[in-house]
């Protein structure tokens, strides 16, 4: 091997085109707090302004800011370009479905020998023909794009069912910071006060953004039934966004109104966990699912679904109890189980508690990644960063 070819650590150029702060956003985060830490050399460009970039700049990252428009947007490329040259950058990781396309456009432009390597993170379970014009996603997935790293083995199986190259995605499942929930202060009289939750009351919680997918009106459908026959629940839906004002009037039109809180988005999240007895996932689609990793690390036992990468979180009747998606009835007859069986949801529980911390912390999500990187560049995977 030449001198000119011997590898090289990484250098990563971390790409993120959302305005907003969801989950994905916090994954990445998470990543490159944990790369930092291990001595990788990165930046990441984000939107202006958004909180991508002013919290990873917080966290004394670098941050290029760069407004960037939809896919097909021609000076963000070219800025893009310079600024992997500029940072002589050998990776560029996109995390976004528009940086995927912008960054491999921008790759090419790049140039270099070698030329950087592409990686593109998956994070949704839905087939990538899902929203193709004239099969362009084909296009787009299977050409100028080294790596695919996705958050759940059922996403790598949409990928591969595709026609994807099996050996050219992986999965790399997120994780959350432990000690972030379980350090979190124990305030759980004050939040069921504050929240109006009747002494003696089940508290049944939910956390996710108001999206079609998160399923949340299929805990709403499911709760006349879990009233009938347990009337002292009192339910909450924590977030916000578009379904919101359509989740209130389902609850009202079921007459259950009065049994369910709205809180909206919250900062105490990890303390609101706390607070709760039952978590409840209804989602029809999830790339995996932080919130319930959230909720069993806080002690919670879940009730989730078959969505996407969930089942690999919650084994059934081992970690956790799983439905059928779109299925309220079950959903029900789930919570029911565990409102009438204390010991059952007490060992879910604790064997969801013990799941998490071994497979899904930010721990193995960073060194996951960080092997990844290091076979792209041909380096040990498992060799400490020097």
């Amino acid at each position: 091997m030449s001198a000119s070819s011997e590898p090289v650590a990484p250098r990563v150029l971390h790409l993120n085109t959302e305005p907003t702060w969801r989950g994905g956003e916090q994954q990445v985060l998470y990543l490159m707090n944990g790369l930092a830490e291990r001595g990788v050399t990165q930046a990441i460009v984000a939107q202006p302004g958004g909180p991508m970039a002013e919290r990873a700049r917080e966290r004394g990252h670098e941050v290029i800011e760069r407004r960037m428009r939809g896919e097909v947007d021609l000076p963000a490329v070219f800025a893009l370009g310079r600024a992997i040259q500029a940072g002589g950058y050998n990776l560029v990781h996109a995390h976004t479905s528009h940086a995927h396309t912008l960054g491999a456009l921008a790759v090419r432009l790049a140039g270099g020998k070698p030329r950087p390597k592409m990686i593109v993170a998956r994070r949704v379970d839905f087939s990538i023909f899902r929203r193709s014009f004239f099969g362009l996603n084909g296009l787009k997935y299977k050409h100028g794009v080294d790596q695919y790293i996705t958050v759940s083995e059922a996403i790598r199986q949409v990928l591969i069912k595709d026609g994807l190259d099996p050996g050219s995605i992986e999965c790399v499942h997120s994780g959350i910071e432990l000690r972030k929930i379980l350090d979190a202060p124990e305030r759980t009289a004050e939040l069921r006060a504050e929240l109006e939750i009747p002494d003696g009351h089940a508290f049944v919680g939910n956390v996710a953004h108001m999206a079609d997918h998160k399923g949340q009106r299929y805990l709403i459908e499911a709760a006349p039934k879990v009233l009938a026959e347990h009337p002292e629940v009192t339910f909450a839906i924590v977030g916000d966004g578009e379904l919101r004002a359509d989740l209130l009037a389902q609850a009202e039109e079921l007459g259950v109104s009065g049994s369910f809180r709205f809180p909206g988005f919250r900062r105490d999240v990890p303390s609101l966990l706390k607070a709760m007895d039952i978590f409840v996932m209804p989602s029809h689609m999830e790339g995996l699912g932080t919130s319930v990793l959230d909720a069993l690390t806080a002690g919670l036992p879940v009730v989730g679904t078959e969505a996407g990468g969930m089942p690999e979180i919650l084994l059934h009747e081992e970690t956790g109890l799983v439905a059928p998606i779109r299925d309220a009835d079950a959903i029900a007859t789930h919570l029911l189980r565990l409102l009438r069986e204390p010991e059952l949801a007490k060992r879910l529980a604790e064997a969801g508690a013990k799941r998490v911390a071994e497979h899904f912390s930010t721990t193995s999500m960073v060194e996951g990644t960080l092997r990844v990187y290091r076979r792209l560049l041909g380096l040990d995977p498992d060799q400490a960063p020097q």
